[in-house]
């Protein structure tokens, strides 16, 4: 089965928006069609950026609350606790933690729209780096 590490900003499209690839992504997610896998770093990204006032709006009218999404990626994902965080992305720290992950999960893909992850060529230590619309092509075919 495909290993994919989903990006917070992209996650973050897919719990806001009920249509595109980000949201097919997480769908198929719900239905095992591949293994999500997660870190508790990037699952507390995911908690402070669907914390913030700015969704609490759109995430209240859909029913939704920060912590019940938080536990639905825990209980989707598999979870990965790099032992290191290499310095690969100068200009993002974060993005460290996404390639990290990615790598101690055994990853097949990381889907991102970060300019920064994009930038590194499409792969890294042969882990795809793809937009959520690749990743859906390269998942279901």
């Amino acid at each position: 089965m495909v290993r994919v590490v989903v990006d917070t900003n992209t996650l973050v499209s897919a719990i806001l928006s009920p249509l595109g690839p980000p949201r097919r992504l997480l769908d198929d997610a719900r239905a095992q069609v591949f293994e999500l896998c997660s870190s508790p770093v990037l699952v507390a990204e995911l908690l402070d950026v669907v914390s913030r006032e700015k969704f609490a709006q759109r995430l209240a009218a859909a029913g939704l609350k920060p912590l019940g999404i938080v536990g639905e990626i825990r209980r989707l994902a598999v979870m990965a606790a790099p032992a290191e965080v290499p310095r690969v992305v100068a200009n993002d720290a974060d993005d460290d933690h996404v390639l990290a992950c990615a790598l101690t999960a055994q990853a097949d893909l990381i889907v991102s729209v970060d300019k920064h992850l994009l930038s590194l060529g499409g792969h890294y230590q042969g882990i795809a780096i793809v937009t959520p619309a690749e990743a859906v092509h390269r998942i279901t075919g």
